[in-house]
């Protein structure tokens, strides 16, 4: 059977960069769920949809054509066949995510994409739900996580181009997204059976690689 490692947790937590170097060290593809959500997100907000009214959203979850790349070394994301690597992770999004991946019709539209890429062999994919819903039989699951200040401050950096953001006002933003997305009723942020929890508040990213990929050999 095609090796899947199931990477979850919250925003922040480093599961993109860890999710590619497993990737990488173990020759797999990748697939970063989050991106699928952001560019269905970024759509809704260029189509002038309200992002918080769940039933325009749902109306409308169906006309985007998404496509997701699986290089760990060049995840391409596409909307409509146009490369929206960038524009998804601006603020903008990130502060409607949440919102948007909490429809129902949005995530049974992009899981049922996900798990078409997933079946097509071996794969690192990183979410919020990939060990709960999206791929429950993975190999290995792994839950990675962070304290809320070191979530933030790495957050922060990612954005520091923009000058209203502060790791204060990233920490804020974030709990918000950590509250929605732990108490949605449609597939809830929340640690899988049977996965393993990797704290990384005192971790580098080799170390966070290094433990993933030794659960990975394990199971040889």
């Amino acid at each position: 059977m095609p090796l899947v490692i199931a990477m979850d947790g919250p925003s922040g937590s480093g599961k993109s960069s860890a999710s590619k170097g497993v990737a990488r060290a173990l020759g797999l593809r990748y697939l970063d769920t989050g991106a699928m959500y952001r560019a269905m997100t970024w759509w809704m907000l260029r189509a002038g949809v309200p992002v918080e009214d769940a039933s325009a959203v749902a109306a409308r979850a169906l006309e985007p054509a998404i496509e997701c790349g699986t290089d760990p070394d060049a995840p391409a994301i596409a909307v409509d066949g146009a490369d929206v690597s960038g524009p998804i992770r601006t603020r903008e999004v990130t502060n409607a995510v949440s919102a948007v991946s909490s429809v129902p019709a949005v995530r049974t539209r992009l899981v049922d994409l996900q798990r078409e890429i997933i079946g097509a062999g071996g794969i690192v994919v990183e979410g919020r739900d990939i060990g709960t819903v999206v791929a429950p039989d993975a190999a290995v699951k792994v839950f990675l996580t962070a304290s809320e200040e070191v979530r933030a401050a790495r957050r922060a950096k990612e954005l520091e181009a923009d000058p209203d953001v502060s790791v204060q006002v990233t920490q804020a933003e974030q709990a918000r997204r950590d509250r929605i997305d732990s108490t949605r009723k449609a597939s809830p942020l929340t640690k899988a059976a049977g996965a393993h929890e990797i704290d990384s508040t005192e971790l580098g990213l080799d170390e966070v690689i290094e433990a993933v990929v030794r659960l990975a050999k394990e199971r040889e």
